[in-house]
């Protein structure tokens, strides 16, 4: 599979009115197809989760968009600050999902997330920023604490360098500094977590992203009684599982979307 097998879109930001770009591809019966967001890693842009997803959604007669979200978490692009689960970069995310949504025939209550590293941190981003669009969120090996990750990481490495591009230094240089790095990590905002459909999962031996940054948000989670949260620690290391990734999201689609309704006795 290749890019050249989606259409290029080009959506008009409703925040500062600049054309982001994304990739779009839609099944021949379209009508009340689920749609799938796909988002990218740390740092690479909206080419990077084609080869992966397309051809499972294919399989499944999902419709799949991967956004670009002012590109990747990186020094070497030039808008790194509106990168990074910034609100601009947030807000691209939506306004693809409202584009397809108007012109295509798709079911807007099956509308599901799906990312990993990088991607997965964004995917909890955007599960706390609009909860109520999504019918479902996978993520996988997310950052969660943007400082926390910063200090697991020599800040002359390439991501220590990243990380301060994007908020603009390093903790403790500013309040305003400060602020950019809670407003960019999904710890800040379990209380918005706390009803989405939410399935995370990481590899104990990850040694890019340490699996504690999903034991931190589970642990949160828990204490807020989430009701439909589920977390996995498995054996394996910095990945994304589609298999299962893409298993949990058709469970999902089949179940009723509200919480589970069966109980026990006994």
């Amino acid at each position: 599979m290749n890019a050249n097998e989606m259409i290029e879109l080009s959506i008009k930001s409703s925040l500062d009115g600049s054309s982001e770009p994304c990739l779009f591809d839609c099944p021949a019966n379209a009508a009340g197809a689920p749609l799938l967001v796909g988002l990218h890693t740390w740092s690479f842009d909206r080419f990077n989760q084609v080869k992966a997803m397309l051809p499972l959604c294919r399989e499944r007669g999902w419709a799949l968009l991967l956004p670009e979200f002012r590109g990747p978490n990186t020094i070497g692009n030039p808008r790194a600050r509106e990168a990074c689960a910034a609100r601009l970069a947030r807000q691209d995310v939506l306004d693809a999902v409202d584009r397809v949504c108007a012109d295509y025939p798709l079911d807007p209550e099956k509308i599901m997330v799906l990312g990993g590293s990088g991607g997965g941190h964004m995917a909890l981003m955007m599960a706390a920023y609009a909860p109520q669009r999504w019918r479902a969120v996978s993520a996988w090996v997310p950052i969660t604490d943007l400082a926390a990750w910063l200090r697991e990481k020599p800040p002359d490495s390439a991501y220590g360098k990243a990380i301060q591009a994007c908020c603009g230094g390093a903790p403790g240089d500013s309040p305003a500094v400060d602020a950019e790095y809670r407003d960019r990590s999904p710890l800040t905002h379990v209380q918005a977590l706390r009803d989405v459909n939410l399935s995370v999962h990481h590899g104990r031996f990850d040694r890019s992203v340490p699996y504690t940054h999903t034991l931190r948000l589970a642990m949160e989670l828990e204490k807020l009684q989430a009701p439909r949260f589920f977390f996995e620690m498995f054996d394996g290391a910095h990945e994304l599982r589609y298999d299962t990734a893409f298993r949990w999201l058709e469970k999902t689609l089949a179940a009723p979307a509200g919480p589970p309704v069966v109980k026990l006795t006994g």
